[in-house]
């Protein structure tokens, strides 16, 4: 029994044995595998600080520089409307009708006095020619002494006032004539035209409404020319001047681009305490009413540039991947500044001369060795 005992535990001790030792082949075999990755084909750069432009950022909206606010002149019923919000239009192009049964009737009898006034004048111009044929045949027979001095006379005085009612007839015609044309341009106030080429913009009338004078009816911008209107700080007046270059960027545009001042207006609003710049804008997909930011140079200042390539965004934070001596790669959360055309300002997170991947970010993984 004891013999039996001893070989169960000989037995149980080799099992044992051969289980310790091949845990210790498999560890060995995991330790392994668990050597970090090698990362290649990435570039590391060293980060320096330096002089970084002192930028301030001021808001605001695009706008187009020349647009046309159309109002209505008069009081009328709209019959058509021949545009669409966000239609291009040629200048000239009809843009809606509307009814005035007043203008059209004064301007139809308008049209009737100047008819009534040239026949006024067709009459006078009759009448003096009959008074000269008279005066020249009385004139001859005063000669010839067939007719009395008093006779000539009276001939005289009716060619006089012929020739007056032709001049009367002709300044009728002339008053009837710019009466016309007035109602004419009243009347024309039915019709409304864009006064330039360009895009329709917030339509506000339709088949049926009425309209007053003053009302307005829709605006035409005028396409591919446009302008950042932004709010600057009063502390910046004598900073920003017409013709200076400044960095934009607008919502909805990927590229970042570059404005030129335009117009400054210095008298500052007492309230908001800033006053107005519009900055002329060059660059494609520009539309009215985009959010937009200008970025005024205000001096200089000791910072850190990275490359745009180097960060890693995800979600609302934002990293880069730096390599310490030993060449592994970890990941460190950092804090954004001003953006700088390809380059990102760093406001924390980075030290000088700390190096950093700057292109093949999406190749490295946190541990990894650096070659």
């Amino acid at each position: 029994m004891r013999k039996l005992s001893a070989a169960l535990g000989c037995l149980m001790l080799a099992t044992l044995l051969a289980v310790g030792g091949g845990c210790g082949k498999k560890g060995k075999e995991a330790s392994a595998k668990g050597n970090a990755p090698v990362v290649k084909g990435v570039t590391v750069l060293a980060v320096v600080s330096g002089n970084v432009p002192d930028l301030f950022e001021a808001v605001g909206t695009v706008k187009a520089r020349n647009s046309a606010l159309l109002a209505a002149r008069i009081p009328a019923t709209v019959t058509a409307v021949l545009v669409r919000d966000g239609e291009r239009v040629a200048k000239g192009k009809l843009l809606a009708t509307l009814e005035a049964n007043e203008s059209t009737a004064g301007a139809a009898g308008a049209a009737a006095g100047v008819e009534e006034a040239l026949r006024g004048l067709d009459e006078a111009v009759a009448r003096k020619k009959l008074a000269d044929v008279t005066f020249e045949r009385y004139q001859k027979l005063l000669q010839e002494q067939a007719v009395t001095r008093q006779e000539f006379d009276g001939r005289q005085t009716e060619r006089e006032v012929a020739v007056q009612g032709v001049a009367r007839a002709q300044a009728r015609l002339s008053q009837a004539k710019e009466a016309s044309r007035a109602a004419g341009t009243v009347a024309g106030y039915t019709r409304i035209s864009a006064p330039l080429a360009g895009v329709v913009t917030g339509k506000a009338l339709d088949v049926g409404m009425t309209v007053f004078p003053g009302m307005p009816l829709m605006t035409v911008e005028e396409e591919g020319r446009y302008r950042l209107e932004v709010n600057a700080p009063e502390s910046l007046l004598g900073k920003v001047k017409t013709g200076q270059t400044v960095r934009v960027a607008i919502d909805g545009v990927a590229a970042e681009q570059t404005g030129k001042v335009a117009e400054v207006y210095p008298n500052a609003d007492p309230l908001s305490r800033t006053f107005l710049v519009k900055v002329d804008l060059t660059g494609t997909a520009i539309r009215s009413g985009l959010y937009g930011r200008a970025m005024f140079s205000v001096g200089e200042k000791k910072g850190l540039l990275v490359p745009r390539g180097a960060l890693v965004e995800r979600g609302a934070l934002i990293s880069v991947w730096v390599v310490d001596k030993e060449n592994v790669a970890r990941m460190r959360l950092v804090k954004t500044g001003k953006t700088l055309g390809d380059q990102q300002e760093i406001l924390s997170g980075l030290a000088d001369g700390e190096r950093i991947v700057t292109s093949g970010v999406a190749l490295v993984t946190d541990g990894a060795k650096v070659e």
